[in-house]
């Protein structure tokens, strides 16, 4: 998710500066939560945790992200979920998986009637591997971070991310 977010970002978002703490599965983050928060001194910091809810209930898991966040003394820190999995977000804007991987056939894929609300697709990363099968997660990210579109991506999660970022940057200025 690193990958994605360091190119990505930067062109959604130009005059913000982010620092991207990657975490090994949710466990470590879940335990990394409170104590970083909790430790990081800088001032004027804002945090924002994203994680995916790999089929788990939205709503219980960012409460329980946001009680964790509340435990290291940050209340307002921006707890959003990536609905399945990141891939979900390709599925999104299709136009941008296809410039990635430099095939205008899998423009084609939209059209489908199961691709047209990205976030319900059930595993998101086996349905890319059909659309595209040299598809890895790690490139796929990198590739992905060039071309994917705040303007075309229907990922309601995604919008949601980009959103919740514009009030976190509106609310401290």
């Amino acid at each position: 998710m690193a990958t994605l977010l360091q190119g990505l970002l930067p062109r959604i978002f130009p005059e913000a500066v982010f620092q991207y703490i990657p975490h090994e599965g949710k466990q470590d983050l879940e335990k990394s939560i409170p104590r970083k928060l909790r430790a990081w001194r800088e001032p004027g910091v804002l945090f924002i945790i994203l994680c995916d809810n790999d089929g788990q209930d939205c709503v219980v898991l960012k409460a329980h992200l946001k009680e964790l966040c509340a435990q290291g003394g940050r209340d307002d820190a921006l707890v959003r979920i990536v609905c399945q999995e990141l891939e979900a977000w390709y599925l999104g804007d299709l136009y941008a998986l296809a410039e990635a991987y430099s095939d205008e056939r899998i423009n084609n894929v939209g059209h489908k009637p199961r691709f047209r609300y990205p976030d319900n697709v059930p595993q998101p990363y086996e349905r890319i591997r059909k659309i595209v099968p040299q598809f890895q997660k790690m490139d796929g990210a990198r590739r992905m971070s060039n071309f994917m579109s705040r303007e075309r991506n229907i990922s309601p999660s995604f919008q949601i991310l980009l959103t919740g970022i514009e009030r976190l940057m509106e609310r401290d200025n």
